[in-house]
């Protein structure tokens, strides 16, 4: 692996320590309905996303209900001295990638078959605290600011 390589996975690993996420793969239901259920809670409030799914007819949201219950736990851990109560989690992303296939022949007339695919799907869940947002526009803004605060002075050096 080139140190490049190595500088960027060791940042994804520190940006995944601060953020709570949950995934889950080979689900074995299509990527289209899982889908379907997913934009139903994608953006929305934890307890608002846990209520939709637990009424919710659809059979993925069972399993969305379990790993939403996953990725919470998940930020109580990595938020010890934090209540959940206080804090302001909400779905900042959700994403349904397809997953493996099983492709499987049923027989059809005049000896031919027909291919069946069983999908499967991975879905990835991401917590995030509307708290921390303002604070994060904020540093990209004084960073912003400061930059062009730094070309204008440069500019009128070379002028």
């Amino acid at each position: 692996m080139g140190k490049r390589k190595r500088i960027s996975a060791e940042q994804r690993k520190e940006a995944l320590k601060s953020i709570a996420y949950a995934k889950l793969n080979n689900c074995p239901t299509s990527p289209r309905k899982m889908r379907l259920v997913a934009d139903l809670i994608r953006g929305k409030k934890v307890d608002n996303a846990l209520n939709i799914l637990k009424f919710s007819k659809k059979e993925a949201s069972g399993r969305l209900e379990k790993l939403l219950l996953s990725a919470i736990n998940n930020w109580q851990n990595k938020n010890e001295n934090m209540r959940i109560e206080d804090q302001d989690l909400f779905i900042s992303e959700i994403y349904v990638d397809g997953g493996r296939m099983l492709k499987r022949l049923r027989p059809a007339p005049q000896g031919r078959g027909f291919r069946i695919r069983k999908r499967s799907n991975h879905i990835t869940l991401i917590l995030d605290n509307r708290a921390a947002i303002p604070a994060a526009e904020t540093e990209v803004a004084e960073k912003a600011e400061e930059t062009n605060a730094g070309q204008t002075s440069e500019t009128k050096t070379t002028e």
